[in-house]
């Protein structure tokens, strides 16, 4: 697909993602949710990016000229646009977030009724109507059709009464020292109040947007900051969210960063330990430590992988009825408290996991140790088929005959190739790594 990456419609605003695209996907996204329409209302939110008020105006114009009313909740996390949607009885919720980028990306994803993020085939349906200039002229609509929008303010209430019921009603987090980085993006109002609500005192930082600083120097991007106010503050815990507030990265009593895969494996046992774990299965994607599938192992518990992106966590989820998964990376999903990703809702967990346990973040949070694993993104200016690089898989070849696993992709949202290879031998990887990268920068 032209316009779809593995997470949404995302690029540069103002370029590749101007008004007048803006404002014909949403006239296409319009036209495609009419075919199931309930409400005839469909829900925008969007993060903190300056580029947000350009945007929000061109698909509140795309969607009232085929006929649908908008309701406009302003800055507002990406899952909780997945749960009002729902809540709201919506016919569909779209979110305007480049997630980790930088300010002057921004993005579009749709969500359906249900609040589940789109699969590729409606995603597919949407780009052909995108595409199909006559369609959309003859679907615009004139009079008294035309829909209108309101904004709403006052909807932050129903998401934090939401996250707020996911922690269990007999623990609180009263004596709990807690840094938090809202990355001065979606959740910078109501991340600290979940956590003041529910007791803890909180440390707050980054969470004074002014449109170009979200993601800059912050959030879950670079959780050093956060680990050495952890320790000037003495907190008990460090937590960073990214810009939309999807994603999750933890930061131990220590200052330390807990790698996604241990934070995944933790809570995955938890939950087991709990009784909550459905299929004693967790899902995570191909980029995910084999120690992390080695590790769950041992407690008889199985590791599904994806392809790369929560979305296809979320596929494989609800197609095998499971309720835990998540990329290491950041983006946790719990699917008996949120419908994607939710930052807030997975550091709720994890703060009764460490509660329950009695224990520090470093010792709960270290359980195994990761096998060496090198991640290389190189800049392309454009993305030839893997398979029509000459020589390639002879090269891979060779790599796997050493034991090392390997896996090559291209970035969904930016002209970047992926390289990750991981193997047991740190040395042996690294060599393999420079040897593969100078291989493939021969070649494009």
């Amino acid at each position: 697909m032209k316009l779809f990456g593995t997470d949404g419609v995302r690029g540069k605003a103002g370029e590749f993602l101007d008004a007048m695209t803006a404002m014909k996907l949403a006239m296409a996204a319009g036209i495609f949710f009419r075919k199931q329409s309930y409400t005839n209302k469909i829900l925008v939110g969007k993060d903190t990016r300056r580029s947000g008020y350009m945007i929000e105006n061109a698909l509140v114009s795309g969607l009232t000229a085929v006929g649908y009313d908008v309701i406009q909740i302003g800055p507002m996390p990406t899952p909780a646009i997945a749960y009002l949607t729902e809540s709201m009885r919506c016919d569909a919720g779209i979110m305007l977030s480049a997630s980790h980028n930088p300010f002057d990306d921004n993005g579009i994803k749709f969500f359906n009724k249900n609040g589940d993020k789109l699969g590729t085939g409606c995603e597919a349906e949407i780009e052909k109507i995108f595409y199909n200039d006559e369609l959309i002229k003859s679907s615009q609509v004139t009079g008294k059709q035309i829909g209108a929008s309101k904004r709403i303010d006052d909807v932050i209430g129903r998401y934090i009464v939401s996250i707020k019921s996911s922690f269990p009603k007999d623990l609180s987090l009263n004596g709990m020292r807690i840094v938090l980085d809202c990355a001065n993006g979606a959740a910078y109002k109501v991340g600290p109040t979940i956590l003041e609500e529910l007791g803890a005192e909180v440390i707050t930082i980054n969470n004074k947007p002014n449109g170009y600083n979200i993601n800059e120097d912050c959030g879950a991007l670079h959780p050093k900051n956060v680990g050495k106010i952890v320790q000037e503050v003495r907190a008990d815990i460090g937590i960073a969210l990214d810009g939309d507030a999807d994603r999750l990265v933890i930061v131990d009593e220590n200052g330390e960063v807990v790698h996604g895969d241990k934070l995944i494996g933790a809570l995955c046992v938890y939950l087991h330990q709990e009784k909550l774990l459905k299929g004693q299965t967790c899902v995570a994607t191909v980029m995910s430590n084999k120690a992390l599938e080695d590790y769950l192992q041992r407690y008889e518990l199985k590791l599904n992988r994806t392809d790369v992106g929560d979305k296809y966590i979320l596929m494989d989820m609800k197609d095998n009825d499971l309720n835990f998964g998540g990329e290491q990376s950041g983006h946790i999903i719990f699917g008996d408290v949120a419908k994607t990703g939710d930052g807030l809702a997975s550091a709720l967990q994890v703060l009764a996991m460490l509660i329950k346990s009695g224990k520090k973040a470093s010792e709960v949070l270290n359980a195994f140790e990761l096998y060496p694993q090198l991640l290389v993104n190189l800049n392309v200016s454009q993305k030839l088929p893997l398979d029509q690089i000459e020589g390639l898989e002879e090269e891979l070849e060779s790599i796997r005959s050493q034991g090392i696993r390997d896996l090559i992709r291209y970035s969904g949202t930016e002209n970047k190739m992926r390289l990750l290879l991981e193997g047991k031998d740190e040395k042996e990887v690294k060599k393999a790594m420079d040897k593969l990268v100078a291989f493939i920068q021969s070649k494009i």
